[in-house]
């Protein structure tokens, strides 16, 4: 079996979100689907076979973290579209069938990707007691982001606030079934960016993600309620760091980025 790493939400190699992809005839067991994901060990693995012609979708696909496997990913998803695209084994907008519905992968002609993703529904909840121990900020307000996104969105007081962050990872994983995203506004956003954040995901086996898509089907209908538009850009700020740009459709989130494939090797075990 070939495998792939490619960065994922960035344009050069070693930045935005590293993720393996592995194009299949079928997928085998569960079992070595997690030890694959956890030999890789980055945030996400993606595992892809294609579909009868036909049907609702092209190719199935299903993501696995080192040590679970995942509702919804959007760098390993942008990260199999773009591996898809690059090697000819699909043109076009493909379908993947997932644990998430049916989501589609757009490709542009500048070499960007745009996924079609469900919108997080945002429930506003009291702040936990402890969260703002274990975040090391205190929080303005916190929200449920629903089912397939499951995390605890926290809103800090400013940009700075987030870039000095550093959790209790440990801590932060009694306060949602993933982990948290804690996110500010832009101090300027004539650098491009209209909103930041960090991804703290303990219960999945990753202390801070260096780009999720996923949570940006949550950051763009809470930041876009605030900024008054439907179109901006989320700049995730990890040391990796990586751009998301979002468009807020209704129940729908449009998110754009680009790919680089930097490993490419044979699975032998």
């Amino acid at each position: 079996m070939r495998i792939r790493i490619v960065d994922a939400f960035t344009d050069r190699p070693f930045a935005g979100n590293p993720a393996g992809v592995l194009l299949l005839d079928a997928f085998p067991d569960d079992g070595r689907l997690q030890n694959v994901a956890l030999e890789v060990n980055h945030a996400e693995t993606a595992f892809a076979h294609p579909l009868p012609e036909g049907g609702t979708a092209d190719w199935a696909l299903r993501w696995f973290t080192p040590v679970a496997e995942v509702d919804m990913c959007g760098h390993a998803t942008l990260a199999t579209a773009h591996v898809l695209h690059t090697t000819g084994a699909h043109e076009g907008p493909v379908r993947f069938a997932t644990r998430s519905g049916v989501l589609v992968a757009t490709p542009a002609e500048d070499g960007s990707i745009t996924l079609d993703f469900p919108t997080a529904p945002l429930t506003r909840v009291e702040i936990p007691a402890g969260v703002a121990e274990a975040l090391g900020a205190e929080p303005l307000g916190c929200f449920d982001t629903g089912p397939h996104v499951g995390d605890l969105l926290v809103e800090l007081a400013d940009e700075r606030t987030v870039h000095a962050l550093r959790p209790d990872h440990r801590a932060l994983g009694a306060y949602s079934r993933r982990g948290v995203i804690a996110t500010a506004r832009a101090e300027n956003p004539d650098l491009g960016h209209d909103f930041v954040s960090r991804c703290f995901f303990p219960n999945v086996g990753i202390d801070e993600d260096p780009v999720t898509g996923s949570a940006h089907t949550a950051l763009a209908p809470y930041w876009s309620e605030r900024l008054g538009r439907t179109t901006l850009t989320g700049l995730q700020a990890s040391p990796r760091a990586g751009r998301v740009r979002t468009e807020l459709r209704g129940d729908r989130t449009l998110l754009t980025g680009r790919a680089v494939t930097v490993i490419e090797g044979e699975l032998l075990a």
